[in-house]
């Protein structure tokens, strides 16, 4: 996996940022992955779509994060760092694909698709009801499953099949002790990062093109040691 140029992350940026966040996860798999057909992704497990901006961010920003959090409990703001090595560990590496049975009904793990129908849902265990429903792919005969007694034994099994669809840190705070676990979500972290890095290049093409009147295509042609230079030189 290649990391997208400066031109390309201009070019994310600008596709993206009136998206939602899923569609922006989306995205930025689409870009790591042109193997894989567009229309395909919002239907492949969750985890696939992690483990994909997982590399995406190593190769794009190294394999060390660091991320902030606050203490539940306290409110404390918390540094945490993180591995993508250590993420991506957690999580299968396996083709693109999950379904089990409970009771005789067919299930498939969550997909992007899936997140986005329960996105406007403000209740969790209404949400992931829903989201259960959604994921019953044959029940037998004409019996309606019943959903809410399927709930534990559901959630245990989408976890051993896609154990990267749901990134979870075990997190204890450093200042009252407390323990609890957070969730990490790699898609908004990743286009928050992009979103900087754009931000910062479109500031260096407007101080460079005020001062020289060269043009963004020239300017990102600049290696980045001697558009810094000539940053300096301008005052900024």
């Amino acid at each position: 996996m290649k990391a997208p140029d400066e031109a390309e992350i201009l070019e994310l940026w600008e596709r993206g940022t009136a998206r939602h966040p899923i569609d922006r996860a989306l995205l930025l798999c689409a870009w790591a992955r042109p193997d894989f057909p567009v229309s395909r992704l919002p239907d492949l497990p969750l985890g696939f779509i992690n483990r994909t901006l997982l590399r995406l961010r190593e190769t794009c920003f190294g394999p060390h994060i660091i991320a902030w959090v606050d203490c539940e409990h306290c409110g404390v703001h918390m540094e945490v760092a993180l591995d993508t090595g250590q993420l991506l560990a957690a999580s299968k590496d396996d083709a693109p694909s999950g379904e089990f049975e409970i009771s005789g009904f067919h299930f498939r793990v969550p997909c992007s698709r899936d997140l986005a129908a329960i996105a406007g849902q403000r209740d969790v265990a209404a949400a992931s009801l829903q989201l259960l429903q959604q994921c019953c792919l044959a029940p037998p005969g004409e019996d309606t499953p019943d959903f809410f007694s399927m709930m534990n034994e559901a959630e245990s099994s989408m976890e051993k099949l896609d154990p990267g669809a749901d990134i979870n840190l075990s997190l204890s705070c450093v200042d009252c002790g407390h323990s609890w676990l957070a969730g990490f979500d790699i898609g908004s972290l990743l286009w928050s990062e992009i979103d900087l890095r754009a931000r910062t290049l479109l500031s260096q093409v407007h101080s460079l093109a005020g001062a020289y009147g060269w043009t963004e295509t020239e300017i990102l042609a600049l290696t980045p040691q001697r558009r810094t230079a000539y940053l300096d030189m301008v005052g900024v």
